[in-house]
């Protein structure tokens, strides 16, 4: 068993969460797919909102309006960058990973994972759901701009999350799709804001 030393380290504490989260999003795969459906999502206002999230200019939106508002201080330019190269990094991260896993996006008729064998189309990952791109994305740019303003870090989570519950309701993405999205998105976000941290000047955003 780990110990609790080992258990505080944040990146343990990440890769068993993200373990427990896959599998049980995993088992819950066929009753998301069978009662998770509601195909008009993005004719929904609300939906519209949280799929943008894991819309990368979204992003750059955010981090321009940040740019404008700190322009001129030590740390604005660095901190605007990592607005929007983090949930970048997350999309390149799920279209790599697309090509890797190789699983299909959910057929509407039948339930049933499928793959697509490497000797097809090796470098095209169209038609590919595993990990969903728009959630890992939300997630990312969630995960960086809670770094910035800790205090409403439970407002971003919960939009982003928000982002990828409007997948699945769509039938573009399995649970588990959009469940390996997240827990990659959290560790891209994490990973680098251990980054941004460091080049901080000695300032609180707390």
């Amino acid at each position: 068993m780990l110990s609790f030393a080992v258990m505080t380290r944040p990146w343990i504490r990440w890769g068993v969460l993200s373990l427990i989260v896959v599998a049980v999003a995993h088992l819950g795969d066929p009753w998301a797919w069978g009662t998770l459906r509601r195909p008009d999502v993005y004719e929904k206002d609300w939906g519209r909102l949280l799929r943008s999230l894991g819309y990368l200019p979204t992003w750059g939106a955010i981090a321009l309006a940040y740019w404008l508002q700190q322009r001129g201080t030590p740390t604005g330019g660095r901190t605007a960058g990592f607005l929007i190269v983090t949930p970048a990094l997350g999309g390149l991260a799920a279209e790599v990973l697309k090509l890797l896993f190789r699983r299909l996006r959910p057929d509407p008729a039948v339930f049933g994972y499928v793959f697509r064998p490497f000797t097809e189309q090796f470098w095209s990952n169209r038609g590919m759901g595993l990990p969903s791109s728009h959630t890992l994305v939300a997630f990312a740019g969630a995960a960086a701009l809670a770094a910035v303003f800790p205090r409403a870090r439970w407002v971003f989570l919960a939009l982003a999350a928000g982002c990828g519950v409007t997948r699945v309701l769509a039938g573009a993405h399995y649970l588990s799709d959009v469940a390996v999205a997240g827990c990659l998105g959290v560790g891209v976000g994490w990973l680098m804001s251990r980054w941004w941290q460091r080049t901080q000047a000695p300032e609180s955003y707390t």
